[in-house]
């Protein structure tokens, strides 16, 4: 499984089923946020961001871009992690890495199963990637 041997595991949110949270927690320590889709008493216990600290690197994480409640330049942030679209991508704005990783879950739409990883290296470099997923469907 891709998840094992990583430090820490993000879920920006749709989680779907809390069981799924369990499995993670497993694995690794685990921060996750609440999704549009994430309904219910257990789902309320989730906070809507989060911000993490790996050494001098701030990580925070929001289901929807368009929620965004801080600077995330102005905050020192080095990386932004949401969700909402389940479209992969890595983009770079104005010092800052934006990172969707898609969906791991049931495909949506036709967009590809993916997870994104992260590997911060010297306490300072970041190197982000997505990896999309082989599902037998």
């Amino acid at each position: 499984m891709f998840l094992r041997g990583c430090d820490h595991i993000v879920h920006a949110g749709d989680v779907g089923d809390p069981e799924i949270l369990r499995e993670l927690s497993k694995i690794a320590s685990l921060t996750v946020v609440r999704g549009n889709t994430d309904k219910g008493h257990w789902a309320e216990a989730l906070p809507e961001t989060a911000m993490l600290e790996f050494g001098p690197t701030y990580i925070y994480v929001v289901h929807d871009l368009a929620a965004l409640d801080i600077s995330p330049k102005a905050a020192g942030v080095s990386v932004v992690v949401y969700g909402h679209s389940h479209q992969p991508l890595i983009d770079r704005r104005d010092g800052v890495i934006y990172v969707n990783p898609g969906s791991a879950g049931p495909r949506r739409f036709r967009l590809p199963i993916a997870m994104a990883e992260l590997t911060i290296t010297n306490q300072k470099h970041l190197s982000p990637r997505i990896i999309e997923l082989e599902v037998n469907e």
